[in-house]
């Protein structure tokens, strides 16, 4: 029969707790280092083209910059800047031309109260709006009022103002106010 005695004074230690636990901090640190050095190749990559990206547009932006300099000095050179002060100017033309004015009276038309006339109109063509200048008589304050309040709810007419009131210059019209003001009629 063989009997296992200890003849030593201490007893045996085992060391295997640790070395499972060190294993297992092992293992979980190679993980850690895998999912960081993934991690820094991904960024490594995307810094790679982000940098080419970055240079492409660079370059790009130099070409068009190139381009917008020589067209810029092609349009400075006095023939052709003759060139571009004429096609304002029909341009000018052009929108005043197709400016649709029969639209903007009929507006005018449906907001126009009972009692309320327009007396002079003059209509400005300005950066594709229409300034329009109206003498208005009215026969009663309240009319008046009504017109003002049709006007500022208007979709159409905007930055109203009030330029002058007074009383009629010719009493024959049964007018007992004239309102001078200026609008912006803008139909979209």
């Amino acid at each position: 029969m063989i009997l296992n005695v200890n003849l030593a004074t201490e007893p045996l230690e085992t060391h295997r707790r640790f070395r499972v636990f060190s294993a297992a901090l092992g293992a979980v640190a190679a993980l850690v280092f895998l999912a960081l050095a993934w991690r820094v190749y991904v960024l490594w990559k995307a810094e790679t083209a982000f940098r080419t990206e970055s240079a492409a547009v660079s370059k790009e932006m130099e070409v068009l910059n190139a381009q917008r300099e020589k067209l810029d000095r092609f349009f400075s050179e006095p023939e052709n800047s003759k060139l571009d002060d004429r096609a304002s100017f029909i341009n000018t033309i052009i929108d005043a031309k197709s400016f649709n004015w029969t639209n903007m009276f009929m507006d005018l038309e449906k907001i126009l109260p009972i009692g309320v006339h327009v007396i002079s109109i003059e209509p400005k063509q300005v950066n594709g709006q229409a300034s329009v200048k109206l003498t208005i008589g009215a026969a009663s304050d309240d009319a008046k009022g009504k017109f003002l309040h049709a006007l500022e709810q208007s979709s159409v007419f905007s930055h109203l103002q009030l330029m002058n009131v007074r009383a009629p210059i010719h009493q024959t019209s049964g007018d007992q106010v004239e309102l001078e003001l200026t609008v912006i009629y803008s139909r979209a």
